[in-house]
């Protein structure tokens, strides 16, 4: 089977040829792009001397370089991790092995850091935190939610919309698997510390907060029913709030001395309802579009399946 190792990078020329290297070891028939995104340093020099096929994705952000890479590359299995040698190499065959034996659309190598400089305490925090709240609006989850290192097969790559444009875009390829209950797979890989003089892209603090509106905004989309329909509760019940002391004063008095109030509380009751006529046209929307999706989805056979 034909296998791509794709690397997406960005002024990682401390870390690339080590990562190149590692992939070619561990994955000798696999071919490995990096697709370099506007690098100011040595990193293409030194991943096309590492044996790298070099590609470049102009439009900044992680999203915009995997949206590219999806699109451009055709093979029958995927293996993406980072530039920065942080991913086990090594482990690659077993998390290939995995998705072909069980034919399965993803395998996430779940992080276990080897060493304290390897994941950030803020890092790991916002990454349960994040993988918390993914599991209590979609209902299931993975461990790691923000694992760069992920193998997929064709049909998952070639049905991936891939609309993010930075780092929250493992959070969009998470959920895209959940929507489409694809079968995938979790196994644990180590997680080592960056080599000397490659530093971190990751913003703890702007980049957790895009993740985190990434993830309602994806609920939004995904749940709209849901979604409006809290909106809408929360509304209706504000509205019965405000309304049971006007409506005791009517019936003890037959007056509703305080107008404005009982204009606010019908207006709340129109809101809450076109929250929910919203939710549910919208739903069906996010239907037909979740089948044209898995149609497409099921266009490709399986990893290991055959035609």
């Amino acid at each position: 089977m034909k296998i791509a190792v794709l690397l997406p990078c960005y002024n990682e020329e401390a870390a690339i040829a080590q990562t190149v290297a590692g992939f070619r070891a561990a994955l000798p028939g696999a071919v490995v792009y990096v697709y370099d995104n506007n690098s100011a340093d040595r990193t293409v020099e030194l991943a096309r001397a590492a044996g790298a096929v070099v590609r470049h994705e102009r439009m900044q952000g992680k999203g915009a370089v995997v949206r590219r890479m999806f699109a451009d590359i055709d093979a029958d299995i995927y293996v993406m991790a980072d530039g920065d040698a942080t991913y086990d190499a090594a482990s690659a065959p077993q998390l290939v092995r995995r998705l072909i034996d069980e034919q399965l659309d993803m395998v996430v190598g779940s992080r276990v850091h080897e060493a304290a400089a390897a994941y950030r305490r803020g890092h790991r925090f916002g990454n349960k935190a994040l993988t918390g709240m993914l599991a209590r609006l979609f209902g299931r989850s993975f461990t790691d939610i923000l694992s760069g290192y992920r193998v997929f097969s064709r049909r998952f790559v070639k049905s991936f919309p891939a609309l993010s444009a930075g780092f929250e875009i493992e959070t969009e390829i998470s959920v895209h698997a959940l929507e489409l209950r694809m079968p995938v797979a979790e196994i644990e890989t180590p997680y080592f510390a960056r080599p000397e003089g490659s530093v971190s892209k990751l913003s703890t603090y702007a980049d957790g907060w895009r993740i985190a509106t990434t993830i309602a905004t994806l609920y939004r989309l995904e749940r709209p029913l849901l979604f409006f329909g809290v909106i809408g509760a929360l509304m209706a019940s504000v509205a019965v709030l405000l309304a049971i002391p006007l409506a005791i004063t009517w019936v003890e008095t037959g007056l509703v001395p305080r107008l404005p109030t009982a204009v606010l509380a019908t207006g709340l009751v129109i809101l809450a309802f076109l929250n929910l006529f919203a939710g549910l046209i919208l739903d069906t929307v996010v239907r037909g579009r979740r089948e044209v999706r898995r149609l497409a989805y099921l266009a490709y056979p399986a990893p290991g399946g055959g035609d």
